[in-house]
């Protein structure tokens, strides 16, 4: 069957659910509203328990990450994502997401060639960046004093 472009756009409209906008940004702010509240939270908790103010948000961030990575080892990061979108990409536990996911998926292929090669298809550009931008960072920092 052949379709101009023209065509297969109007076959697509008419097959195609509205899509509750409003809604769906609702749940993302929420959702992704409520991961800050938890990092915050999180931050309250360790810096009453003794930690510093210059180590506790580092261990936020581990913990979130954990938790991102242990939730989606489990499914259910993805099933929140189905429901918030973007709410769950924007933290830091998208970013264990992100890193995860393809992990898990290719884990049939190896540790080395499936595991490892693919955790950083996806993030794998993010990480080289900070870790040439902490670099960088560290360096101008000793040579100014």
């Amino acid at each position: 069957m052949k379709m101009t472009n023209d065509e297969y756009g109007d076959l697509v409209s008419r097959h195609r659910g509205k899509s509750p906008m409003g809604k769906d940004l609702l749940w993302a702010f929420f959702v992704g509203g409520l991961i800050c509240t938890l990092g915050q939270l999180l931050l309250e908790l360790y810096l009453r328990a003794g930690l510093s103010e210059e180590d506790a948000p580092a261990v936020v961030s581990i913990t979130l990450v954990g938790l991102g990575a242990v939730l989606t080892g489990f499914g259910v990061y993805d099933d929140i994502a189905r429901k918030a979108g973007a709410g769950t990409l924007v933290p830091i536990t998208g970013f264990s997401n992100a890193m995860v996911s393809p992990a898990l998926e290719f884990k049939a292929e190896g540790i080395i060639t499936g595991s490892c090669a693919k955790m950083f298809s996806i993030a794998g550009p993010v990480i080289v960046l900070g870790t040439v931008a902490s670099v960088v960072y560290g360096v101008v920092l000793v040579l100014i004093g």
